[in-house]
């Protein structure tokens, strides 16, 4: 097991609904640290560098619209395997496929015009978080 940082992002959905604390609560059941965390509103600049690879689909102004509807948190979490263990914890993207137990078969909403409504966004790899974090949190070590 190796010690690692991720970004977690509670999406406009996940905050307007009240699972915040249910985030952070499940993060800390596991005994992951929370090493940085605020609430913000997305830019069009944070949200292209974020989904670069997604931003020529036809469907990305729907994905950014999405995420600039509200306000979202922002989390650095870390410890042993945070990157596979939070994956796992927060289930598939399409939350009718996600089993109950996960943030998103718990919380997520089916499939939206426009955007998913999956409550979270986590790195899918330790490569992707560092990228992300560095987005969300310019000055983190």
């Amino acid at each position: 097991m190796t010690k690692e940082s991720t970004l977690i992002l509670v999406k406009p959905d996940g905050v307007a609904t009240g699972h915040i604390g249910e985030v952070i609560t499940r993060l800390e059941r596991r005994r992951f640290s929370i090493d940085a965390l605020k609430v913000i509103t997305a830019t069009p600049t944070e949200l292209r560098q974020h989904y670069a690879q997604l931003v020529d689909k036809p469907y990305y102004p729907d994905v950014e619209n999405f995420m600039m509807e509200g306000p979202l948190v922002a989390i650095v979490a870390s410890g042993e395997d945070v990157v596979e263990s939070f994956r796992k914890m927060t289930g598939p993207t399409n939350p009718q496929d996600a089993l109950p137990g996960t943030i998103r078969g718990d919380f997520g909403r089916a499939w939206a015009p426009g955007a998913i409504r999956n409550v979270v966004h986590s790195s899918d790899s330790v490569a992707s978080a560092n990228r992300e974090i560095k987005i969300w949190f310019p000055d983190f070590h």
